[in-house]
């Protein structure tokens, strides 16, 4: 079974920068993707990042392109805003149109105006 435990976040100014990290275990095929969702108060989860390990290819939400930037084993948030505050899952599955087979446990991110 896939495991995944992220870390990195925390409490960062508008303007700033986080790295959330996303470590993986129990990934037994080469193909696969990595997402990163999130999931403020009062509003409805958002994928915001996808990355194919074959392709390479990445997938964004628009409103954090050109901010943000996956890996398959990190997301690098750079210029954040306080609406990028919420709770962040790592995602496992077997390519971007199917990455919610297996879940983190999240981790929070704050961003202060």
């Amino acid at each position: 079974e896939v495991q995944l435990v992220e870390s990195g976040g925390g409490l960062a100014q508008a303007g700033g920068s986080l790295t959330l990290s996303c470590a993986a275990s129990g990934i037994r095929h080469d193909a696969y993707a990595i997402g990163w969702s999130r999931q403020a108060p009062g509003k409805e989860r958002e994928r915001v990042a996808c990355v194919d390990s074959v392709s390479g290819r990445t997938h964004y939400l628009d409103s954090v392109k050109g901010r943000f930037t996956i890996s398959l084993t990190s997301l690098q948030m750079n210029s954040l805003k306080p609406e990028d505050t919420g709770v962040y899952f790592c995602t496992y599955g077997g390519d971007c149109a199917y990455v919610d087979d297996y879940w983190g446990q999240g981790t929070q991110v704050t961003v202060s105006s």
